[in-house]
């Protein structure tokens, strides 16, 4: 539908309870400011229709109304102080996708007492992160500009709360130490902002648990050991920030359901411990960019990678069911929150990349940029659905193992700028679905097995190893030169 409608056209509608325009972009409502409706609405669906810039005065009138939804719909206006305080019967409501600002307030709203889910996502509001009442499921305030999150200690504890994302805000100051208050909380987004301090103890009542997101933010000190009560744990991301110490081995003791661990670009130190091959269900895993030594534990094929198939039922209101074989993987949550995607951020190919609803074909194991040392383990080739290996920028030696070609399903495979040394096995000839390789600044030597994965790599995949030779190089190999002096 394309056109502008105006008040005239709903004049004699003295009888509608459902308004649904939704996903015209093409659509206008020019309604006058002082326009008093003849109607009391329940549904209003405007999603997607030009109702903007301002913000509509008409939804004042509007008491009855259970769910409000004007996403997308082009509001450029600050949200008026009397828009919080109308006393509705609203259950849903969403303003997502547009650019309204205005501070919400940091007491509890009492226009509000019905509302159990709220997405203010993709605006401009800022201050306080808003209280609503203790009824509300699910509340998306990512992508706007929230600065504190201590309102939430003013939370009563029988909150409902179970989904809270305030990522991608300019979130300042330390986690609140108060989330004894929310016990029934799934899923915490907190990535991207500027968030200090430590982790406080109290998370460890966050016993449903399911996805922590901390990234991109200045915390520091170490995991607190509270967070080994979490055991619903599936994703775990607290990837660039400044944590430190050793790797806890109750992560792996104690988060049987771990799927994602992130723990990239930190300060972690000491050796990785072996409880993380406990960890039989992880498709994720990424310790990359800290000071981890030691060698690499000879245990990670008992990850899930390895797996044709696999599944797992979880106790309480949450369930996860994985489905593997050599090329997805998929992650269903049938708790209250239905089918939200994680998204995490990873190196890819050499690239810093985010993955949210294509993390579930992810399988990756990275552990570059650290001080590991001795050989790679022989348990990595049996990983046959892994899609991407990082063991580049270590103090790994030996050889490559010669069963490298069992890993079928690799797409990525980054072994550069270590110390390993010996011939490139044939086996990794036969890795065809391969797009990525990096065999760099080591000391391989003797020819690069022919096949046509292999040769239509650019020369920079093998070089710094100075005894390689044979194509894509141009050094030939000495029984080649050899072969060419005869036919002379």
């Amino acid at each position: 539908m394309e056109g502008v409608m105006s008040e005239s056209h709903f004049s004699k509608l003295f009888n509608l309870n459902h308004l649904d325009l939704s996903s015209n972009p093409h659509l206008v409502l020019n309604i006058h400011s002082d326009w008093i409706p003849p109607f009391q609405l329940e549904y209003i669906h405007l999603r997607s229709c030009k109702l903007g810039p301002s913000f509509p005065k008409w939804f004042q009138t509007q008491n009855k109304s259970v769910k409000l939804d004007i996403s997308n719909s082009g509001i450029s206006d600050f949200v008026p102080n009397w828009f919080w305080n109308l006393s509705t019967h609203l259950l849903h409501m969403n303003l997502s996708n547009n650019q309204m600002g205005g501070t919400i307030g940091n007491y509890p709203l009492e226009g509000f007492d019905s509302l159990l889910s709220i997405d203010l996502s993709m605006n401009q509001f800022e201050g306080p992160v808003p209280l609503f009442s203790n009824k509300v499921v699910t509340s998306y305030l990512s992508n706007n500009k929230f600065s504190s999150l201590n309102s939430l200690c003013d939370a009563t504890e029988d909150t409902l709360l179970s989904f809270l994302d305030v990522s991608y805000n300019q979130l300042a100051g330390e986690l609140p130490d108060c989330w004894s208050h929310f016990t029934r909380l799934e899923i915490l987004l907190l990535t991207n902002n500027k968030l200090s301090g430590k982790i406080p103890s109290s998370v460890g009542s966050l016993s449903r648990i399911q996805m922590f997101h901390l990234g991109n933010n200045n915390l520091i000190g170490q995991f607190p050991s509270s967070l080994n009560k979490c055991r619903e744990l599936t994703v775990l991301d607290v990837g660039e920030n400044r944590l430190e110490g050793p790797i806890p081995t109750w992560i792996g003791e104690s988060l049987p359901y771990l799927s994602v661990l992130s723990l990239r670009s930190n300060r972690f130190n000491g050796s990785m411990p072996s409880s993380l091959c406990y960890l039989v269900y992880i498709q994720l895993l990424d310790l990359s960019s800290n000071d981890i030594d030691g060698s690499i534990p000879n245990c990670f094929n008992n990850f899930i990678a390895r797996k044709k198939k696999a599944s797992i039922e979880r106790i309480g209101n949450g369930t996860v069911d994985s489905a593997i074989n050599d090329t997805s993987i998929t992650l269903s949550y049938n708790g209250s929150i239905n089918g939200y995607d994680a998204q995490v951020a990873l190196i890819w190919k050499g690239k810093l990349s985010y993955y949210k609803s294509t993390l579930r074909l992810v399988k990756s194991i990275d552990l570059s940029s650290n001080k590991l040392a001795g050989e790679i383990p022989t348990g990595f080739t049996e990983l046959i659905g892994l899609v991407s290996l990082n063991l580049s920028r270590n103090n790994l030696s030996g050889q490559i193992p010669e069963t490298i070609g069992q890993l079928k399903s690799s797409d990525a495979l980054d072994l550069s700028r270590n110390h390993l040394s010996g011939k490139i096995p044939s086996s990794l000839s036969e890795v065809d679905r391969l797009n990525f390789l990096d065999l760099s600044s080591n000391n391989l030597s003797g020819k690069i097995p022919t096949s046509t994965q292999l040769q239509s790599f650019d020369s920079s995949t093998y070089m710094g190893n100075f005894e390689l030779c044979g194509p894509p190089l141009t050094k030939n190999c000495p029984e080649e030169e050899s072969t060419t002096s005869t036919e002379t």
